[in-house]
């Protein structure tokens, strides 16, 4: 699925404060390089239904096996192996005998210290891996996995590692073995352990996803094979609230289109954003947070929401905005399935040219049927002008006011809003009275 950096950080599937990102939220990984494929799969959403089906089947095929993870490898011992791996060891005989071995031990002291440090956390690295591997053994994996999974294990049928996968917990390794053990890891073995290292990352990536869907209780949406465009969802919320207020949502080429109102902090943004990620994760093969939700496979995902002005550039927020949509448009008339999400769109101009853009841009995505759209606006009125527009469903999130107090459900409502609360809120924040004293 095509989505550009913009669209991704829209969503919030990243984030310049990283704990305020879905993908900081869904890191379950223990080691760096666990989270480095974690981040390369979230860049990459897939364009392939089988791909999509085979990652949902490998989280399954995870779940089930997920409660005897091993914790013999955090980061740590990743960090000792690589350190140790291009350490400047002085060198070590390929196959040294006891006498060798304690004049090593003599002579190059803190060379032996590293050895001997560095050896368990390998002996931990490969048992663990021996451990992931048996618990996958005889599971029906995609394709991927299984040939990563099928490497591990060659590789750990080499004598030195398989050797040390065997080494129980805690349990002394002598100087013979050890400097033996160095000389395989670093001479003989090392591109087979680099090796392991980067398939134990790519393990660790789908474990944590894995993980966030037993944690978040998310589940597996039903992908739907058809020519038109279709997200329909049941119970969706957005897996970064505490206290969520689920949606239930239809959108079809019937229905292709959502008119979204009501007021500032009302709930509009963090719809539109549900959809967005919901749709986004569903195309990782990640389970969804939603009751349950079924979705075509969409070419694209573009958004219009947290646009800037450019003051090095001279170019204003609204210009900004006439070229994101612009982009949008070029983007999306090409015959393939998009999910459109614009929110507020025109805030860069006046109230009666937002209104008269605005209107020429929705009357003119009406016409691309084969995506998919949410617009939510303050522009009330231009809702009147595209009432007889059948495939435009209207929608809004209800404000009550009770003694300059604001109260907000988060439900949506079938309509348009006549909520006007700005005034109310500068009110409540004592922002005319201070006026007043002046």
């Amino acid at each position: 699925m095509q989505i550009d950096h913009i669209s991704i950080n829209d969503i919030s599937i990243f984030h310049q404060e990283e704990e305020f990102s879905i993908f900081h939220r869904m890191n379950f990984t223990r080691t760096s390089g666990g989270k480095a494929w974690l981040h390369k799969y979230f860049n990459e959403p897939f364009s392939d239904i089988q791909k999509i089906r085979g990652t949902q089947d490998l989280i399954r095929t995870l779940l089930t096996r997920i409660d005897k993870w091993p914790s013999d490898i955090s980061n740590g011992t990743l960090l000792v192996m690589d350190k140790f791996l291009d350490y400047p060891l002085d060198p070590i005989g390929a196959n040294p005998n006891e006498l060798q071995a304690a004049l090593y031990r003599m002579l190059h002291g803190a060379d032996y210290s590293m050895i001997k440090y560095s050896v368990t956390h390998f002996a931990d690295f490969f048992r663990g891996m021996k451990v992931i591997l048996g618990l996958l053994e005889g599971a029906k994996l995609p394709a991927g996995p299984q040939l990563y999974v099928d490497r591990a294990n060659q590789l750990l049928r080499e004598e030195a590692l398989n050797k040390l996968s065997q080494i129980p917990r805690g349990e002394l390794i002598n100087r013979r073995d050890n400097l033996y053990f160095a000389h395989n890891l670093r001479v003989r073995y090392r591109h087979s352990v680099l090796e392991l290292m980067d398939i134990f990352g790519r393990l660790d990536a789908w474990y944590s996803m894995a993980m966030a869907v037993k944690t978040y209780k998310l589940c597996f949406p039903e992908f739907v094979e058809q020519e038109t465009p279709l997200v329909e969802a049941h119970q969706l919320y957005h897996i970064m609230l505490p206290n969520p207020v689920p949606y239930d949502l239809l959108m079809n080429p019937q229905h292709h289109f959502l008119f979204l109102t009501g007021a500032n902090m009302a709930g509009k943004s963090t719809l539109i954003k549900s959809v967005g990620a919901a749709v986004f994760l569903a195309h990782l093969g990640m389970g969804v947070p939603a009751g349950s939700m079924r979705l075509t496979l969409f070419d694209g995902l573009v958004s219009n929401i947290n646009v800037m002005d450019n003051i090095a550039k001279g170019e204003s927020y609204f210009f900004n905005e006439v070229q994101r949509i612009k982009n949008t448009i070029e983007k999306i008339n090409n015959g393939k399935k998009w999910l459109v999400l614009i929110d507020e769109l025109f805030k860069g101009t006046n109230v009666q040219d937002a209104m008269k853009c605005s209107l020429a841009v929705i009357r003119g995505l009406l016409r691309i049927r084969n995506a998919l759209f949410i617009l939510s606006t303050h522009l009330y009125e231009i809702g009147e002008e595209l009432k007889d527009q059948s495939s435009i469903t209207f929608r809004y999130f209800e404000t009550n006011v009770h003694d300059d107090q604001l109260s907000f459900s988060y439900q949506l409502r079938d309509g348009i809003s006549n909520d006007r609360i700005g005034y109310v809120i500068l009110k409540r924040e004592k922002v005319v009275e201070m006026l007043e004293k002046l």
